[in-house]
Parts: structure tokens; sequence; C-alpha cells
């Protein structure tokens, strides 16, 4: 790792990294690349939306219900005319799609991750 690519303590606590729970999704026929639009109850900080590419492994129907990980301080983002409210994080799986991080226990929806 290069000394560029190294941050501060102080950098990365800045990035809001939140737990919750996908509440809806569905397809996303507009956007460029296969995505779709997923809803993530994150507690006190509410309902928020996003595009997410992560259709290789998951179907809408299999998303709901499953606690993820989302960066939720980043600027609301419009794709395909649909208002991306924040990050969901997962994992590229050698090229061949996304797999979403997920807390290992239950937490509340909106627990920090430091």
């Amino acid at each position: 790792m290069s000394d560029e690519s190294t941050i501060s303590y102080e950098e990365f606590s800045k990035v809001e990294l939140r737990a919750g729970t996908v509440v809806r999704a569905e397809e996303f026929p507009a956007a460029r690349k296969p995505a779709y639009k997923i809803w993530v109850d994150f507690g006190e900080l509410g309902v928020r939306q996003t595009s997410a590419q992560v259709t290789e492994f998951y179907r809408p129907e299999e998303l709901v219900g499953l606690r993820v990980v989302g960066v939720v301080n980043l600027p609301p983002k419009r794709i395909a005319g649909f208002e991306s409210q924040f990050l969901l994080t997962g994992f590229d799986a050698d090229g061949g799609g996304v797999v979403l991080a997920q807390p290992e226990r239950e937490v509340p929806n909106g627990s920090r991750l430091y």
C-alpha cells in the first residue's frame, strides 16, 4: 500500500457506515447496467433509497428483510431519474457480481460501524 492511499483515522471517522434492513426492492429497467431500486430502514435516520448493481446474486424478493450496511453521509446522486440517497456496500466476487456486506449478528437499524 502506498502512502498516497493511506488515510488517517480522522478521515475514516467521517464515513458513516450504518446497519439497516431492506424493506423494499424492485427492478430498475431504466438503469444503464442491471440494477435494483432498494429501500433500507436505517432506524432513526429513516428509510432511504438507493440503486444497486446486485442483480447477479440476488432477486428483489430475496433482498427484503436482509440486514445490510450502507454509507449514509454521501450527497444524493441521480441515477436514471432516481435519487440514490446512500451507498449500499458489498464485495466484488472476482468480477462475477457483488456480495452484500452484512452484520454478523442482530444490531438495531441505524447502528454505526466503527
